[in-house]
């Protein structure tokens, strides 16, 4: 009997589940959550909590399709060792700082990057690193200002991705 009743209380709960998700239910859990790998990048004396992208899908999808970033917080990119990276605004909803990181040391970055008005794949300008870097951190418009970012700014890397 208790397995019956357990049984019912399984079907119930999946049909409840089912129907709110059907009424947009995952748009209420924190997409962060739910992707990648967190970890904490030191910029100077500035620390930012990241999420790791180091796939090339996790690379392609990267922010996009979030509303919001919370503040503190970013997206490391793994890159192949000196490369040279493009980056493009597909289907964001809010405007990035990127900083370029080669050797531990931040090398530039490209600050206030809106998202396009018109959000054609094939119509999108691209964002390049002015040199090779091995890793890229998107953060908030303004992230780079607010906190006195520069070029060769020593940046503290999480041990498993050195």
């Amino acid at each position: 009997m208790k397995q019956l009743i357990l049984l019912f209380a399984l079907l119930v709960g999946m049909i409840v589940f089912s129907a709110w998700l059907g009424k947009g239910g995952l748009d209420q859990i924190n997409l962060n959550s739910l992707r990648g790998s967190r970890e904490t990048v030191k910029i100077g004396e500035i620390t930012v909590e990241v999420e790791i992208a180091d796939t090339p899908e996790e690379h392609e999808k990267g922010l996009s399709g979030r509303n919001s970033l919370p503040e503190d917080q970013g997206m490391l990119f793994v890159m192949p060792p000196n490369s040279q990276p493009s980056f493009y605004m597909f289907d964001m909803k809010f405007a990035l700082d990127f900083i370029w990181i080669n050797d531990e040391h931040v090398i530039g970055f490209t600050e206030n990057v809106e998202p396009p008005d018109d959000n054609e794949e094939d119509n999108l300008p691209t964002y390049e690193s002015p040199t090779p870097v091995d890793y890229v951190l998107e953060v908030n418009a303004g992230f780079v200002e607010k906190n006195k970012i520069s070029v060769d700014d020593k940046v503290e890397l999480p041990e498993n991705l050195k």
